[in-house]
């Protein structure tokens, strides 16, 4: 590693990012002087009240498409990732009205726009995909409401999904015959993504077997990628493009869930994965966006012409979980 790469990263101007550096690079404790002054700055900081003020809006507008960038979902996402609590000031709000809406099966819904050219029915309902239940399992997962008995339903149901290779394209039965535009017998990539980030924030479960399946889904497909696409999901040269937020089925999205299982560290595939990723890396150790979602523009993880702290903090934990990174 870079030598000034960890000063430079907890002397960012972004509260998330110096709090999560210190946390899981460092290995400070939560009540670190340090890391508690952080993470008091983040949850003080404009951004991420408005983050807050926007999840608790939730629905939100109908979910048309499940990488809506703007949508409260995947604004939700970001404040998991950065380490919100349910228990911080204004997630109260935020945690009701998510807790409000889980079908009997045990998955978390989401209100979506529904069309009956895909197979189903026509208008807005309160519902669940798989791809959907997935993201809001892991945000409420990492909220901190592993312990909650409905959550671990949540988690329950979506473990019944796997099939013999992963999880593939599934809803609730209210919705008939929809399914995505692929094979009904092919596993979905990106609810493989979801549903193994979600699961990796139970130590129980990183090495089950129904996650093994996933992970094998998402290793295989890099494997393959030259020859095979699952519903609408290649591995080309967008796939390749360093993005965040972690919405869709991208390069730092699938590395960042790999890195989080063990069993991968060593798999040549995983480490091929990985390479593309680092090698996008600049002289002094930093990483620049090279996509952005314009709902997020105002963030450095945005900014396409200067490192982004965020960005060059994900790619080092990353390196760290894989056992790859140099000495601090």
């Amino acid at each position: 590693m870079k030598n000034n790469l960890i000063p430079w990263l907890i002397s960012s101007d972004e509260p998330w990012t110096r709090y999560r550096t210190r946390i899981d690079i460092l290995g400070m404790d939560e009540d670190h002087p340090e890391a508690a002054q952080d993470r008091l700055a983040m949850l003080e900081h404009p951004l991420v009240k408005e983050l807050i003020k926007k999840s608790s809006t939730w629905p939100g507008y109908p979910l048309k498409r499940h990488n809506d960038a703007n949508h409260p979902l995947h604004t939700m996402s970001v404040l998991a990732d950065f380490g919100i609590r349910a228990t911080d000031p204004g997630m109260e709000k935020v945690v009701k009205n998510v807790l409000a809406h889980q079908s009997p099966d045990g998955a978390y819904e989401t209100r979506i726009q529904l069309y009956k050219r895909f197979g189903g029915l026509e208008g807005e309902y309160w519902t669940w995909m798989a791809c959907d239940a997935t993201v809001l399992l892991y945000i409420l997962l990492s909220f901190g409401l592993g312990n909650n008995f409905r959550v671990q339903k949540a988690t329950s149901h979506i473990l019944s999904l796997v099939e013999e290779n992963g999880w593939r394209c599934s809803s609730s039965d209210m919705l008939g015959k929809f399914k995505g535009p692929g094979r009904r017998e092919d596993p979905c990539p990106i609810t493989n993504v979801y549903a193994l980030k979600a699961i990796s924030l139970d130590p129980n479960l990183v090495g089950d077997s129904r996650a093994t399946k996933g992970v094998e889904v998402l290793l295989n497909h890099w494997e393959i990628r030259g020859e095979k696409k699952y519903y609408l999901f290649g591995i080309g040269s967008d796939f390749r493009k360093l993005k965040y937020p972690l919405i869709w089925y991208d390069l730092l999205h699938v590395v960042e869930v790999l890195s989080r299982y063990p069993i991968t560290h060593n798999d040549p595939r995983f480490r091929e994965i990985l390479k593309t990723l680092t090698d996008q890396v600049d002289e002094k150790g930093r990483y620049t966006a090279s996509s952005m979602y314009r709902a997020w523009k105002e963030w450095s993880f945005a900014d396409k012409k200067n490192p982004s702290p965020w960005l060059t903090f994900l790619v080092t934990r990353i390196q760290k979980r894989s056992g790859i990174l140099e000495s601090l």
